[in-house]
């Protein structure tokens, strides 16, 4: 297996975890992380060495996301998902239910952190980067992303904890 192979198949899955965390959309995390190592190929002759490959292609899937945000097929599919979620009824089994319920209730409270701490916490849990390899896509210090990373980590654990009190 080339190196090349070995190194998609260690990456893939967390570009499509942030993406996916991102856009709460199976089909648009497939579609963005197809994107992001297509770009990567077409320009793989600008990565300059000076950040790790899994850096590099975070910062291509950042910039794609952006690109995605802006697109009029995002507010289509956030509109659908909102029609779903107000439609679904599950017929599963209860412990089912409530790991989906916990999983949306992680992901609304990642959500209302801010925009710096929620992109780290991103980052760190569904991408598996380095609080280095953050802090390098982000242009901030290892330190910093590390210490943000933790108070947001402890707002969220307060946070779920009011939820089951």
């Amino acid at each position: 297996m080339s190196e090349l192979e070995e190194l998609y198949k260690e990456i893939q899955p967390k570009i499509y975890a942030f993406f996916y965390v991102k856009t709460l959309d199976s089909s648009a995390a497939e579609d963005l992380t197809h994107d992001v190592f297509y770009e990567a190929l077409k320009g793989f002759h600008s990565f300059s060495g000076r950040s790790t490959m899994q850096t590099w292609l975070f910062s291509i899937a950042q910039n794609l996301l952006k690109k995605f945000y802006r697109s009029k097929r995002y507010r289509r599919n956030l509109e659908n998902m909102l029609i779903e979620n107000e439609n679904y009824h599950t017929t599963s089994p209860e412990d089912v239910y409530i790991k989906k319920e916990d999983s949306w209730a992680l992901l609304k409270r990642i959500s209302q952190l801010d925009d710096l701490s929620k992109e780290i916490v991103t980052l760190r849990i569904y991408g598996e980067l380095s609080f280095k390899e953050i802090g390098d896509l982000l242009d901030k210090s290892e330190n910093y992303t590390r210490v943000t990373f933790h108070r947001a980590k402890l707002t969220l654990q307060r946070g779920m904890r009011v939820n089951y009190e």
